[in-house]
């Protein structure tokens, strides 16, 4: 991996760690008068049609070359489909920091896909940073074994949301899309945006009418920030570092997801999350560190 474009994407991992660390506890907020799917059908469109009016303005061409459609789309639906879906009612059943947890074992599935599937073997570097990555959420997880024997599925959706991630960071990185960033990042939130509009005209449960300003807030600060701010610094992040790599530079967000669940909602936080963050943090600086 080039020191350069570890040194680029360096910025973007803090970025992107406090764009997304600090978003879970705002899911149950979110769907308090609407729809997880509507929620989610909302959000993506907006993001996606910000990013890619945004790609206009900067002059930018907002094409994906036909050939690319194919993985572009395969990609989008499996990340960005099953992770909004499946992280966002796994934050509803269980605390949402737990569920960040759950969701941010994405870096050790990205490993473990990448090895099974291409048989790229991770070095030492890579297999001690994945070790001390999963011994962190390991550590995370401890203390809420009793929300996860209370709510099971809750448990599985957030495993599901970071195995999905996982396998569609995977098929985009191996596409190798020749288009910038802002562009990639807003047509994939606007296919991903279509089946959840199907959803939401199907399971959203008649919920259309307008809704309160609080809730009306908050999902803009989610479609803004987050998820169009925050994935288009995943994407640039995918973009620079092996899939691998890009994987455990996420590992810190669930650090500050359990910091800001406790802040919002008085969920725990004591030893065993301080020893999760000297893990992921170590994981990281091991991951992104000149080999």
């Amino acid at each position: 991996m080039p020191r350069s474009n570890a040194a680029k994407a360096l910025p973007l991992v803090v970025l992107l760690t406090i764009v997304w660390g600090t978003n879970w506890s705002l899911f149950p907020l979110a769907v308090r008068e609407v729809s997880v799917w509507t929620f989610r059908a909302v959000s993506l469109t907006g993001a996606g049609l910000i990013l890619l009016a945004f790609a206009r303005m900067r002059g930018l061409p907002v094409t994906i070359p036909r050939r690319h459609w194919a993985a572009v789309t395969a990609a989008a639906l499996i990340y960005l489909v099953v992770w909004n879906l499946a992280s966002t009612y796994a934050a509803i059943l269980i605390p949402s920091g737990q569920a960040a947890i759950l969701g941010f074992t994405m870096p050790l599935w990205t490993v473990l896909v990448v090895w099974a599937v291409f048989g790229d073997r991770p070095n030492r570097r890579m297999l001690l940073a994945v070790v001390l990555a999963a011994v962190g959420v390991g550590l995370l997880m401890v203390p809420a074994r009793e929300a996860y024997r209370d709510a099971p599925a809750g448990f599985l959706l957030g495993l599901t949301a970071g195995l999905g991630w996982a396998v569609g960071t995977v098929i985009l990185k191996r596409a190798n899309v020749p288009v910038p960033a802002l562009v990639l990042t807003g047509w994939q939130l606007l296919i991903a945006a279509a089946p959840l509009w199907v959803g939401a005209l199907w399971l959203g449960g008649g919920q259309w009418f307008l809704p309160s300003w609080q809730t009306v807030l908050v999902i803009g600060y989610i479609t803004l920030v987050p998820m169009a701010i925050g994935n288009l610094s995943w994407f640039a992040i995918v973009g620079l570092l092996p899939a691998s790599v890009a994987g455990l530079s996420s590992v810190m967000v669930p650090i500050l997801a359990m910091v800001t669940g406790a802040i919002v909602h008085a969920e725990p936080l004591g030893p065993w999350q301080l020893g999760a963050m000297a893990c992921c943090g170590s994981a990281l600086f091991l991951a992104l560190s000149k080999k």
